[in-house]
């Protein structure tokens, strides 16, 4: 299993057992080496916005952003940085609400999919689309419903 660091914690409760089985799924699913670390950041919505900006060219605020720094984990140690997911707390709580969910639960389904699209997984198109939420419903039920 690869390494996780949560750079800084939301407001609300949040489970690293429930994070580690989420990535073990995962790693099941798409079944790549696992030696590098992934960082956890919560920013203010300011910041996620700036970045929204400069590097989708989006001028507002969003609720995650996902980042993977190489194209080949192969050669990577455990050390390396390979991926980071920047979450809006704002957002997450916004959602939560929106959605009926508790702000852990919208945080971990927001791990399960920018973790995906650091996969390379997208939602683009039809298709696509179709293939990232078949995956990301089994890995769902695979942590909260057996």
């Amino acid at each position: 299993m690869f390494r996780y660091n949560i750079l800084s914690m939301p407001s609300f409760a949040i489970n690293t057992k429930t994070i580690d089985t989420i990535f073990n799924v995962i790693w099941n699913i798409v079944n790549l080496p696992q030696k590098w670390t992934l960082n956890i950041v919560f920013l203010d919505d300011d910041s996620i916005k700036n970045l929204n900006k400069n590097y989708r060219n989006i001028d507002k605020t969003t609720d995650v952003l996902s980042f993977h720094y190489f194209d080949n984990f192969n050669n990577l140690s455990n050390d390396d940085i390979a991926w980071e997911i920047i979450l809006s707390e704002s957002k997450i709580i916004s959602q939560a609400i929106e959605y009926g969910l508790w702000e852990e639960k919208e945080f971990y389904k927001l791990i399960i999919h920018s973790t995906l699209h650091i996969l390379w997984y997208d939602h683009e198109l039809d298709n696509e689309y179709k293939i990232m939420q078949a995956i990301e419903d089994k890995i769902w039920i695979e942590v909260f419903w057996k």
